[in-house]
């Protein structure tokens, strides 16, 4: 039997970011924004571990108006601007004041494609509609204006559908685009889930 269930709470909470990361992917990531539903199943993670990691926007326990939901509990949004253009979307983790969180990198079309096609002013579905972090968030209508939110009861929320992930259909490796990071950037936070007809 197909059950479908919001992420609790205590999903979130757990201390270890980076198999949270991995345990994202087959889930669900819904918006309702503008009265306008739509999902996509979560096929691309990385982890970003806090204070102690160099890729991340709280390395060093950096807290500005900017990461302070990522200060917040986990089961919050945070969603930050990349090159002014692209909005992010990331799932901030652990126990409120641990600034640990996830990128959700890509995706594929579980609901409302027309909506998504609109928002990306796209004509046809291709592999590009949701390749990409800010791909994504477009797709879904996530912006800035909504960093904070809460994944509980807010207008974004993360949802079980019972989509087994096995291990030999997940790829491990490096983070991309953090050159900066130094000896963090080999770390193997990113997680891709490679897809089949009819997931």
């Amino acid at each position: 039997m197909n059950r479908k269930r919001k992420l609790p709470r205590s999903f979130y909470l757990h201390d270890d970011v980076v198999s949270i990361s991995r345990a994202l992917l087959g889930k669900v990531l819904c918006t309702n924004i503008d009265g306008q539903r739509t999902s996509v199943i979560i096929t691309e993670t990385e982890a970003y571990a806090g204070a102690a990691d160099r890729a991340s926007h709280a390395y060093g326990d950096r807290r500005t108006r900017r990461t302070e939901p990522m200060y917040g509990p986990g089961g919050t949004a945070y969603v930050y601007l990349c090159y002014g253009i692209h909005h992010l979307f990331n799932v901030v983790t652990n126990v409120a004041g641990v600034p640990h969180a996830v990128l959700v990198r890509a995706g594929e079309v579980h609901s409302g494609l027309a909506t998504m096609l609109e928002r990306r002013q796209k004509a046809s579905h291709d592999r590009t509609l949701l390749a990409g972090p800010g791909s994504l968030a477009r797709a879904l209508g996530i912006t800035t204006a909504l960093t904070g939110s809460s994944l509980l009861n807010g207008p974004i929320r993360i949802e079980d559908h019972g989509l087994e992930v096995d291990d030999d259909r997940v790829t491990v490796g490096p983070r991309v685009g953090i050159d900066y990071a130094g000896e963090d950037v080999s770390r193997p936070y990113r997680f891709r889930l490679r897809t089949k007809a009819g997931l």
